[in-house]
């Protein structure tokens, strides 16, 4: 039995761990096949200087596309272990991925892998999610807390939120370097990089989801009228420090709460605008009630069935995000 995937197996988990979430679908990761490794780097060219200044949210989407990895090579009958942040010389070199045959490949498995190409960030209102006291136990279950640690927000909590997400907003208003970034990154396509116009809401459609990040505003009629406000459970991540292994590892967690939400029949948007600026994450803080630093909060619940799904969002093409230094086996 070989004991490293073959080349096909390689791109199609590196394919689908291109499909992860990223802040304004910039993708900022690139894979490399040694042979006997895969490894992750940043790429920083495709990083948001003003929206994310300190790096986070760039790290925080190469773990989330570390993890979506992850699930599909373990659908293809492989199991990962992880070395991050392997060269302290390299500070874009992320993880270094190794490989070993799997026993036995579950039916989670399969499903989790099922989810990464149904899985897209729904900006719309949601209803309640169905059941999610049984999901809850069982999403617990699986976010191992070394990743990070899980937290359910209460509904007495939304506004402050609301508040945390309108705080934002008005800080950025008048940051030109931030709003240059909206405009380019937001409402089209470049490059297969960046949020299409169809990806967005209209301004009707946002105040009825007050905890989501201030994008530009579409036109058109407006969708979901039959849930005039968002009920959706709201999560949050967080991590002891900001150091670049934890948020890593937060990414990681994130893959698992977005592909088993998708897995359950959730739809799901995560936000990370209400941790960019001090004061506001600083209110979500607060709402944990603990010395931890949030990363991301999720929204999780229900969407009519009989919605039309978007098209996918574009993604790089895979000569873009993965490179072979020896041949595939």
């Amino acid at each position: 039995m070989n004991s490293v995937p073959s080349g096909e197996v390689v791109e199609k988990a590196v394919l689908l761990a291109g499909r992860a979430p990223s802040l304004h679908n910039s993708q900022p990761w690139l894979w490399v096949f040694e042979g006997g490794t895969l490894q992750l780097f940043a790429v920083r060219e495709r990083s948001l200087p003003n929206t994310d200044a300190g790096g986070r949210q760039l790290v925080l989407g190469c773990g989330i596309s570390l993890g979506h990895l992850c699930a599909a090579l373990a659908a293809s009958g492989w199991r990962t272990s992880i070395d991050r942040l392997p060269d302290p010389n390299r500070r874009d070199h992320l993880a270094t991925v190794r490989f070993a045959p799997a026993r036995i490949v579950t039916d989670a498995d399969l499903d989790r892998a099922a989810a990464i190409p149904r899985r897209h960030t729904d900006r719309l209102p949601f209803a309640a999610p169905a059941n999610w006291d049984d999901f809850e136990a069982v999403l617990r279950s699986i976010i191992d807390p070394a990743d990070a640690v899980l937290d359910v927000l209460p509904e007495d909590s939304r506004p402050a939120l609301a508040r945390a997400s309108q705080l934002t907003a008005d800080l950025r208003r008048y940051d030109a370097g931030y709003q240059a970034e909206l405009q380019w990154w937001t409402g089209h396509v470049i490059g297969s990089t960046g949020v299409p116009a169809d990806a967005l809401t209209s301004a009707e459609e946002q105040v009825r989801v007050p905890v989501g990040r201030a994008l530009p505003a579409t036109t058109g009629a407006p969708r979901r009228s039959e849930q005039p406000a968002d009920r959706s459970t709201l999560l949050a991540l967080s991590t002891e420090t900001d150091d670049t292994a934890e948020v890593l590892r937060c990414g990681t967690a994130l893959s698992t709460v977005l592909l088993e939400c998708t897995a359950a029949g959730y739809s799901t948007c995560p936000l990370t605008h209400v941790i960019e600026y001090p004061r506001s994450r600083a209110i979500v803080a607060d709402l944990l009630g603990a010395a931890r630093q949030p990363q991301v909060l999720v929204r999780v619940g229900t969407a009519p069935d009989d919605r039309d799904e978007p098209a996918p969002t574009p993604r790089l093409p895979l000569s873009e995000i993965l490179r072979f230094t020896a041949p595939p086996p």
